[in-house]
């Protein structure tokens, strides 16, 4: 195991060079980079890089500033260097997870990924966690009860859930208890209330609870669908199988069979993905959840420095995100070894 850990380690090194070179050069190309961002606010017409009158949108880039100022814009930027020499000194940064300083912001990007974090952190684990707790019972229920009414109600609900976009059911629950036209009940907007911090610490915990309430319902019910119905199908595929049929023949109770003998093969496909799943909640970012809601999280830091051509941001997060699902990729093969014991990867390796 050693060695196939060793061999996806190194892997991992031409993975994010690629990724990470094939979005420099895409950059390369993208016009209203963040010198032309910054002469158009300086010149007044707002940070689009573009024309606001004519049918077509023609960029007016650079047009009325001297060259002297312009270059010395490119050097603040570092665009007085070769792309090959901006490209060399960003991975070397990298490679000691140094990140960048943004454009816009005047921070570091790993200190912006950090101040946004509790609001991802807020809306991924709860609805990591809310997802796998709901999900996985209901599946086993619906597994041993397929074909049922309960099975048919409970499947047209979750269906229904799932084919309702998050941000619609956000506007929708907003309307309905955050006093739109019905009833005051939750917060509007932000991750806890404006007096926060003057709050004793049981009221904080339910001040903050309570803010989650609408994001989080607006996040998790589309995301019941799958993970049910494949906690469903797993286990049906598992009851089917002779062993289950033999075991049942030998007098042991349903339970015994379920829980014993059936429910570690069938949770096989379900834990495999828990790593990249819990690693995942803690940096997810739903730009339109976030918009809704008037939550600053990653998801509108990583909208935001698309726009803006905030090119630092961009690059560092993708290294920092590209990173961590690499990790989360070999832990999720891993963990089929703690589940299956069959499963030897040294064979693999070879």
């Amino acid at each position: 195991m050693f060695a196939y850990i060793l061999k996806r380690l190194l892997l991992m090194i031409p993975t994010l060079f690629g990724v990470l070179l094939i979005t420099f050069a895409v950059i390369q190309f993208v016009p209203g980079g963040p010198v032309e961002q910054l002469i158009h606010q300086l010149k007044g017409q707002g940070p689009g890089g573009e024309a606001s009158s004519g049918a077509t949108q023609i960029y007016r880039g650079d047009r009325g500033m001297d060259k002297e100022r312009i270059e010395k814009l490119k050097a603040l930027y570092g665009f007085d260097k070769p792309a090959p020499v901006r490209f060399w000194e960003m991975m070397k940064n990298f490679a000691v997870f140094d990140l960048g300083e943004s454009y816009f912001h005047h921070k570091s990007v790993t200190q912006l990924v950090i101040s946004k974090l509790p609001v991802s952190i807020s809306l991924g684990v709860w609805t990591f966690f809310i997802v796998y707790l709901t999900c996985i019972p209901l599946g086993i229920a619906k597994a041993m009860r397929d074909g049922s009414a309960f099975d048919v109600v409970s499947s047209t609900v979750i269906l229904v859930g799932y084919a309702i976009p998050g941000f619609v059911l956000g506007v929708l629950l907003l309307v309905l208890f955050g006093g739109g036209s019905f009833w005051d009940v939750f917060p509007l907007r932000g991750l806890v209330s404006d007096n926060w911090a003057a709050l004793p610490w049981h009221a904080k915990i339910t001040d903050y609870l309570w803010h989650m309430v609408l994001p989080v319902s607006a996040s998790v019910v589309g995301s019941f669908a799958v993970m049910t119905m494949l906690t469903k199908n797993s286990f049906i595929e598992e009851i089917r199988k002779q062993y289950v049929l033999t075991a049942r023949a030998k007098g042991l109770s349903e339970n015994t069979v379920l829980y014993k003998h059936v429910f570690r093969n069938a949770m096989i496909p379900l834990v495999t993905g828990f790593p990249a799943a819990f690693i995942g909640a803690f940096f997810t970012g739903s730009l339109l959840i976030e918009t809704i809601f008037s939550l600053d999280g990653l998801g509108l830091l990583s909208y935001e420095s698309v726009l803006k051509r905030d090119y630092p941001v961009v690059l560092g997060t993708l290294y920092l995100y590209t990173l961590l699902g690499l990790f989360a990729k070999l832990l999720s093969d891993l963990s089929y070894v703690l589940v299956d014991p069959r499963i030897q990867f040294e064979s693999v390796s070879r």
